[in-house]
């Protein structure tokens, strides 16, 4: 079967919709809407047999369908991809999913992705804001040459939306403090003071992400795996 064009890619992916799926995946908070119930391995695996293609991410993308958006982030060329082309994909998300495999699987590989970071923090759209956080968790994650004052100007961000209470904004918020605090010890020392100052913020949602920041980057098997 060939999976050159995008409509031969999306008339594969439809042959392998499972409604059931789609219910299973409204569950965890992903929107139903345009969605086929197609898992990540299988979608993984599509894009592998297409191979990069900046074009051909786009027009997957202006496709709109769920299952489309996800392999259109794994084919895309970090290097094509432009501060243009992130706003108007983020402007499109509508579901956490989707947001995060782009920002984790394509914009955090490219040299846009700090700037964008904090720009898209600042947001009030939900799943805006959730990736300006989503690219600081991918960034800490992933980049392991990046200096530790990247991170740092991350964190005056983190505290600053912390008391967003929207579920999806909340934990992309706790995903990125936890990550940077995970890097090495003096960003641990940084995100746990951090943590401390969120603590003392009025609401539900900073409570909740000092709290389970704290338990994590306080934990032994934390520090012990942390390197000077």
């Amino acid at each position: 079967m060939g999976l050159q064009t995008c409509q031969e890619i999306i008339a594969y992916l439809q042959t392998l919709a499972n409604p059931d799926n789609v219910v299973g995946m409204a569950r965890f908070g992903i929107n139903a809407e345009n969605t086929l119930g197609i898992s990540i391995p299988i979608l993984r695996d599509t894009a592998k047999k297409v191979g990069r293609q900046h074009n051909l991410a786009l027009e997957l993308w202006e496709s709109g369908i769920h299952e489309a958006r996800i392999p259109a982030a794994l084919v895309d060329e970090p290097s094509e991809v432009t501060p243009e082309q992130m706003d108007v994909w983020a402007a499109d998300f509508d579901s956490w999913d989707v947001c995060d495999q782009v920002c984790g699987n394509l914009f955090d590989r490219t040299p846009h992705a700090p700037g964008k970071a904090l720009e898209w923090s600042e947001r009030e759209q939900e799943f805006v804001k959730r990736a300006g956080f989503a690219l600081m968790a991918c960034l800490a994650w992933h980049d392991k040459k990046a200096e530790d004052a990247l991170f740092e100007s991350f964190l005056p961000a983190i505290l600053r939306e912390a008391a967003d209470e929207r579920n999806f904004v909340k934990k992309a918020v706790n995903w990125a403090l936890r990550q940077i605090g995970k890097r090495d010890r003096r960003l641990n020392a940084l995100a746990i003071q951090t943590a401390q100052q969120i603590a003392e913020l009025p609401g539900k949602a900073p409570r909740w992400n000092a709290a389970d920041a704290l338990r994590e980057l306080t934990d032994p098997k934390t520090q012990s795996r942390l390197k000077d």
